[in-house]
């Protein structure tokens, strides 16, 4: 498969990329073997760029992709995950997390944190679930609420973990593109993740951010292309 470089990071994915929320129980719950039996087929297929989150079944994408990928040589694929929300023990009240859109259960309350100690402990605990001792791209994850948290705090720690060598490279996901335009004018940000708003259904994308990146040699990676299954459903 295809590679190209996010950005002038120096780090390269391949073309068309694993997202993780499926294996952390994304509306429905698939089981350990099946998250493995994914991430094993997109392998084979010759995918080496994988995308995860906390966010994602509290946890579960980052643990199960870590296990999945475990017996690979860490030179041969790229791991991107994200930050904005730490996850903090829930105590007993049990119950399920599928308000949020994952069938696990509520062991785990997001916390909004997009402070510069946030995000070096989001980013902590990431490792600790991925098994790695490093990723290649961080993104301040769905910061719409939280923007100048995020642009003078959040922006400026990834790049100082860019700086050290923590991290190859740094950008943000959104389901818009008005802010992630931002981040392309306004930050040195390699990429940016954009689902849900460049697909068969919504271009709102085209309109500023795509021509913007391009001008800027800032990399767009397109996530949701099926609109979360909407356009995958033959129904």
């Amino acid at each position: 498969m295809r590679t190209r470089t996010l950005g002038r990071s120096g780090v390269d994915v391949t073309e068309l990329s694993f997202g993780a929320a499926g294996i952390g129980n994304l509306y429905a719950p698939v089981t350990d073997e099946e998250a493995r039996a994914a991430v094993d087929a997109a392998w084979d297929a010759g995918i080496r760029y994988f995308d995860t989150a906390p966010h994602y079944g509290i946890g579960l994408s980052e643990r199960r992709l870590g296990e999945a990928l475990a017996a690979r040589d860490r030179s041969a694929y790229t791991v991107s995950t994200k930050a904005g929300r730490l996850l903090v023990p829930a105590g007993e009240g049990g119950g399920d997390d599928l308000e949020n859109g994952f069938a696990v259960p509520a062991t785990h309350r997001r916390v909004w944190d997009f402070s510069a100690d946030g995000v070096r402990r989001s980013l902590e605990d990431s490792l600790t679930r991925l098994r790695l001792d490093r990723v290649d791209v961080v993104h301040l994850h769905d910061p719409d609420s939280h923007g100048e948290q995020a642009f003078h705090e959040a922006y400026p720690a990834l790049e100082r973990l860019r700086a050290e060598g923590v991290v190859g490279a740094i950008g943000a996901g959104m389901n818009q593109s008005a802010m992630l335009t931002r981040f392309v004018r306004d930050t040195d940000v390699d990429a940016v993740l954009c689902a849900g708003r460049y697909t068969l259904l919504d271009q709102e994308a085209l309109t500023e951010l795509l021509p913007e990146a391009q001008a800027r040699g800032t990399s767009v990676v397109v996530g949701g292309v099926f609109n979360s299954g909407l356009l995958a459903d033959p129904r």
